[in-house]
Order: C-alpha cells, then sequence, then structure tokens
C-alpha cells in the first residue's frame, strides 16, 4: 500500500510519498491552481502526481487551506466567557477566525458579522443549564440576517451553547433553512472548556458545506477528496510529535502571512487541577499571528518588534525596514543574495519571538500562563526555515529558546528542530485513521 498526502495551500500544493513501513518515498510541491482564475485547482494536483510518479491504486489523503482556508465567525454571550471560548475552539479547529461578537446582537452587530465574510459561524453561549436568552437570541438574529446568502449558499452554523438550549437554537436556525450542525458546550461549567465535539462538528461543516462551495475545482472529486482544513490536521499531527517525545512540544509555522503556534502540553501540579481562570486552556492549542507574515505582513512585524522592544538586537534596523516594504510589495519575492537571505532570517526571527511570546503569556489578566517550561522539542515550519542552513535555523529557534526577557517561562531543556520535509500535515491526515496510526508516528520520530 502507498499513501499520498496532499495538503492544498493558499499559494503551494504538496505532496508526500508514504510507503506501508512509514518511508517517506518523496515529497513535492507545485503552485496551486484553482485561484485567482487560474484554472482548477486539480490541474497542480495532477501535475504533484506525475512529480511523485504516485501509483494508480494509491490511497489518497488530503487537507486544505486553499482560497483563504476556513474563515469563522464566533458569536457568544460574554466577550471574556463564551465567546473566548468559542475563539479559542475555532483556532484549534483549523479555522482562521475573522470576527467575535458578544451578547444580544444587534441589527448592526449581524451587518458586522456579514461584512468580515466568515465561510462558517460558530455559536456559542450560556453553561450548560445557564443562561438561554442570549443564544436564543442569537439563532433568531442569525436565521434571518442572510450572512452568504440563502439556499445553498447560506454560510452554516454550528451551535455549541448550553446544550438545554441548543435544540431550540436549532429550530429558530430550521425555520430560514439555515445548514445547522450541533454540538456539545464549548463551556459546559465555568472553567471547563471542551473542544472536541465543537471541533468535530466545525471539521463536518467544513467539509459539507465550506470546501466545495468556494469554487476551486468543477470537479467533485476535490471536495471528496478534502478531510480536513490544514491548520487542523497540523494539531493533530503536533498531538503525535508529543506522544512519540513523552514530552511536550511547540510548533512555530513562520509563514508569508501569518505566524502559527502549536502546543501540546501535559499539565503537571497547580496546572492539572481545578483552575481560577474563567475560561481554562486549552493543552492543546494553536493562535495565529495575522499580523506577523513574512510577505504580506512583513512591515507589520517589525512593528509587532518594536512594541515588544527587539528591535535593539537588529543589527541595521533601517535596512531590514527597507526590505520588510520591498518584500510587502511584492510578496512572491525571494531572497537573492547573502544579505537579503539574512533579512528574512531575522524578519523570521522577530515573528518567531513575539508569536510565541504571545502564545505564551495570558490572553486576559484574569488568566493563567500558559506553562511551556517542560516543553522538549521545539519544532520550526516554513519556507524560510525550510530552505535555511542550520546556522540560520538556529538564529530564529535559538531565539526563541533563549528569550529569557519575554514575559514567559522558556522551556527547561528543549532541543529545537525543523519539519525540513514538509511533513507535519502528512502525521496529522495519518492518524486521523487508527489503521493508519502506526505510520503516523514513525514519521514523527524520523522527524524529530
Amino acid at each position: 500500500m502507498t499513501i499520498l498526502a496532499v495538503d492544498f495551500g493558499s499559494t503551494f500544493t504538496k505532496g508526500a510519498l508514504i510507503g506501508d513501513d512509514g518511508a517517506v518515498l518523496g515529497t513535492a510541491s507545485t503552485p496551486t491552481t484553482g485561484t485567482q482564475g487560474r484554472g482548477d485547482i486539480l490541474d497542480g494536483y495532477r501535475t504533484l502526481r506525475s512529480a511523485l510518479e504516485v501509483p494508480d491504486d494509491a490511497v489518497v489523503r488530503a487537507c486544505s487551506s486553499a482560497g483563504g482556508g476556513l474563515r469563522l465567525a464566533v458569536v457568544g454571550y460574554e466577550r471574556t466567557v463564551t465567546a473566548q471560548a468559542g475563539h479559542r475552539v475555532g483556532l484549534s479547529a483549523g479555522a482562521k477566525v475573522v470576527h467575535v461578537a458578544a451578547g444580544e446582537l444587534t441589527t448592526a452587530d449581524v451587518a458586522a458579522v456579514r461584512a468580515a465574510r466568515p465561510d462558517l459561524v460558530l455559536l456559542v453561549g450560556g453553561t450548560d443549564g445557564g443562561n438561554r436568552n442570549v443564544l436564543l437570541h442569537n439563532a433568531a438574529r442569525l436565521a434571518k440576517g442572510a450572512i452568504g446568502g440563502h439556499g445553498a449558499h447560506a454560510v452554516p452554523i454550528v451551535v455549541a451553547g448550553n446544550v438545554d438550549a441548543r435544540d431550540e437554537a436549532a429550530a429558530l436556525l430550521a425555520t430560514t433553512g439555515r445548514p445547522t450542525v450541533l454540538a456539545d458546550n464549548v463551556l459546559p461549567q465555568i472553567g471547563v472548556i471542551a473542544p472536541e465535539s465543537a471541533r468535530a462538528a466545525i471539521r463536518e461543516a467544513f467539509l459539507r458545506h465550506v470546501i466545495g462551495g468556494k469554487g476551486l475545482s468543477r470537479d467533485p472529486a476535490f471536495a471528496a477528496m478534502v478531510e480536513a482544513a490544514t491548520p487542523d490536521v497540523v494539531l493533530g499531527g503536533v498531538e503525535v510529535l508529543a506522544s512519540v517525545t513523552d514530552g511536550d512540544v511547540v510548533v512555530v509555522d513562520v509563514g508569508g502571512a501569518t505566524t502559527d503556534v502549536y502546543s501540546c502540553l501535559t499539565p503537571e501540579g497547580e496546572d492539572a487541577v481545578l483552575r481560577k481562570d474563567v475560561v481554562a486552556p486549552l493543552w492543546h492549542a494553536r493562535t495565529v499571528e495575522g499580523d506577523l507574515g513574512m510577505r504580506w505582513n512583513a512591515e507589520h512585524v517589525l512593528e509587532a518588534a518594536e512594541s515588544e522592544h527587539l528591535l535593539a538586537s537588529v543589527p541595521d534596523p533601517d535596512a531590514l525596514r527597507a526590505y520588510a516594504a520591498r518584500v510587502h510589495e511584492r510578496p512572491g519575492s525571494l531572497p537573492v543574495d547573502e544579505l537579503e537571505r539574512s533579512h528574512d532570517l531575522e524578519l523570521a526571527r522577530l515573528a518567531a519571538l513575539v508569536a510565541v511570546r504571545r502564545h505564551a503569556r495570558p490572553a486576559q489578566p484574569t488568566e493563567s500562563a500558559r506553562p511551556l517550561a517542560n516543553v522538549v522539542a521545539l519544532v520550526g515550519s516554513g519556507g524560510v526555515l525550510r530552505h535555511s542552513d542550520a546556522l540560520g535555523r538556529d538564529h530564529v529557534l535559538g531565539a526563541v529558546l533563549a528569550d529569557h526577557a519575554g514575559g514567559w517561562k522558556v522551556p527547561r531543556a528543549a532541543r529545537a528542530t525543523v519539519d525540513t520535509a514538509y511533513l507535519l500535515f502528512a502525521i496529522g491526515l495519518l492518524a486521523t485513521d487508527p489503521g493508519h496510526r502506526h505510520l503516523a508516528e514513525t514519521i514523527a520520530t524520523h522527524l524529530l
């Protein structure tokens, strides 16, 4: 048996050919087609298959972030309670959270949700047995809100609030035919967050209603092929890494538009018992820093670094600013000489430092910091790290591990590595099938 794992990305479509013993037989990437009017997304997929000489009988496992990925709006009861819980769960499910609304929706609030152009709305609110009025009010508003249009064009709603009001909320949404998927409450009681059911519901809604509606392919084979949003799959890959290392793992993915940080932690001591936080932390979590990107947000990286007092460590900040401005204007550009490569690595270092600080530090003053002191593996991802040498990778990841002034507890004894072949998505895809779990673990062991 041969397995082809495919990630349909916004810019590149990546593939990994996996043997039945877990050996990686080959990897390749090709520009993603089917976006911005450039043909069909399966054109690039066929090019990828040809490059890897994939057997006709290979099993195909695929994920996608093409067409902007999964855009999610969260509607909750209180911004710092259920809406915050929904936000965290949405990120862990691989979504890009484009809007968060809290309280009883007004006409202006519904217009703001519509303006954010979500692919999906996560409706939360109330603990189980608690307040039900806000959830029902918002369900009625969303039913009539024409978000994304009506009928086949209507944006689906995942309902993951007070279970005592869930069926009534679903009935209100059904009055206008709004596609609806039900899940357990993301915040069943204060201090408890339960992401699993909502993650599964978001994945179901993404596959059933969203992925085929982005106009990426005229062939239904594409929608049938895709199993999940890429960031959702990558978090699954990080979970496998943590299981084979028998320790905590952090992954920093420095991309062209965002820098994503994933962590899989096992709480110890007071972290493992009842928390004082109103919304407990997710121990398997993802954060997305939409202002930290190597190209589309290069100038914002420097703004964020300046606010974190990091520019003093930059050898020539004026030259770096000029470089950031150039690549921001030409996001498809690649470094052409050693000087530009050094600028790219400096941008990556700053983006990684700021992103990990934000991931580790508490989101609210009343919350606890994420305990990263026991992390044993820091894994870097993203093109700038994959295409750099060992010194360049250490420049970026070593800075994260030495960030003692960052306001978070630096890992005591972590080793740094880079996912040079871009296999985390493949590990995550394989792990979703119990029959392929051993292959996922084999690849994860080799990656580390």
